[in-house]
């Protein structure tokens, strides 16, 4: 169950990067009030996690209904988070097109999009949590253990986003930059691990 804990937080925290989402929301609601900002976090944490936790309990059926193995997710999963790992080493830490930023800055509401889709509950996080779910039915209680990471990392990503003016002045522009690498490197072995997986189970 430790085993399953800390892979789940760790799959979780490094996916979701709630360091690496600071500076984006700096620059869609940094010049909005303070109290505006924190309604917007706590929204986009709401819905972001109303999705994974529905992922979590009805994606294997809709895979089933499809016709695809949870293997050939994992395979898929792994792919994708090796291509946002790269975007965070390399700096290119960005999971929206220019256009799409565009049109957030001018909606009324950005916590839907581009915050909680595709910031946060973006395409490795969805395939983050069924494979979690798919490892924990062997363990004890394991559904509940990658459930509270969800809500945990969830949580930390709200405390950050409402404090988001005060994470940037302590860690600076270079720190942000340092802490989203260091998790982009260790995501790249995460994504890794997951393709090597699915290629054992699948051949």
């Amino acid at each position: 169950m430790l085993e399953l804990f800390l892979k789940s937080f760790l799959t979780l925290f490094v996916v979701m990067d709630p360091v690496g989402l600071v500076p984006v929301f700096l620059a869609l609601a940094g010049d909005r009030p303070p109290r505006k900002q924190a309604q917007i976090a706590r929204k986009a944490v709401l819905v972001a996690g109303g999705l994974l936790v529905s992922f979590f309990f009805f994606g294997r059926g809709l895979l089933e209904y499809l016709g695809i193995s949870l293997d050939a997710l994992r395979i898929a999963g792994g792919i994708l988070l090796f291509r946002i790992a790269t975007e965070m080493v390399f700096a290119h830490h960005e999971r929206e097109t220019e256009e799409e930023k565009d049109e957030a800055r001018e909606r009324a509401d950005i916590s839907v999009f581009p915050l909680a889709i595709p910031l946060i509950a973006g395409p490795g996080a969805l395939a983050s949590v069924l494979i979690l779910g798919g490892e924990a039915r062997g363990v004890p209680w394991g559904w509940a253990v990658v459930l509270f990471n969800v809500f945990l990392v969830l949580f930390l990503a709200y405390v950050l986003l409402g404090a988001a003016v005060r994470v940037r002045r302590a860690l600076g522009r270079t720190g942000v930059n340092v802490v989203t690498r260091v998790l982009g490197i260790l995501l790249a072995a995460l994504a890794v691990q997951y393709v090597a997986d699915g290629v054992k189970a699948l051949f």
